[in-house]
């Protein structure tokens, strides 16, 4: 295939890993390469609406802490456990910080979470390693102002005014599984919705 497509293997192999990372593709020792069917393929940011202003720019994501703790009061009712996984993350879009999330993630679908263990994609972890998945979301659009825990590559200081976005998401069989709040710097980013 590497010499097919003019590629280096090193390159091929690369690429075929990010792809299976993605949820796109299946890769079988011995058999071959397969494409997921539309149903099963999970984008690592499939679920991720915000986009560079320009354009273009690969998101990623940097863990800045997991805890398990009560959960918010002022968090809609999400999954029946009384605490959940709290996960702070910066998002970075072309390598520029764009957003800070946090994500709770109900305590009944996990006995401890991590640091290490968590990939860019959140989802693909909830799929792989807890055996379920996000199949539908709500959000909520408005603003709100950066919270004091604000990290320092994160180009709006706590307090200021800046995108915000919470969101619900629902597992296969529809039940609230995470509650999530994304501050975004809108001189970096936007919220883009598509259907396709």
């Amino acid at each position: 295939m590497a010499a097919e497509l003019g590629l280096s293997v090193g390159t091929l192999r690369k690429a075929l890993e990010d792809l299976e990372d993605r949820g796109l593709l299946d890769r079988r020792q011995g058999s071959g390469n397969y494409v997921r069917a539309g149903a099963e393929a999970r984008g690592v940011y499939a679920m991720f609406r915000l986009e560079p202003n320009e354009g273009g720019g690969l998101p990623t994501a940097q863990v800045l802490s997991v805890e398990l703790l009560p959960k918010p009061l002022d968090a809609p009712e999400f999954g029946p456990a009384p605490k959940a996984h709290r996960i702070r993350r910066l998002r970075r879009l072309g390598g520029t910080p764009a957003a800070l999330e946090e994500i709770w993630l109900d305590g009944g679908r996990a006995d401890s979470i991590r640091k290490e263990d968590l990939s860019e994609s959140l989802y693909l972890y909830y799929r792989h390693t807890l055996g379920f998945w996000i199949a539908r979301a709500e959000d909520n659009i408005s603003v709100s102002t950066a919270p004091e825990w604000t990290a320092e590559p994160f180009g709006v200081a706590p307090g200021t005014t800046c995108g915000y976005i919470e969101r619900i998401g629902r597992d296969q069989d529809g039940r609230a599984a995470e509650f999530s709040r994304t501050w975004f710097d809108t001189s970096v980013a936007r919220y883009v919705s598509r259907l396709r």
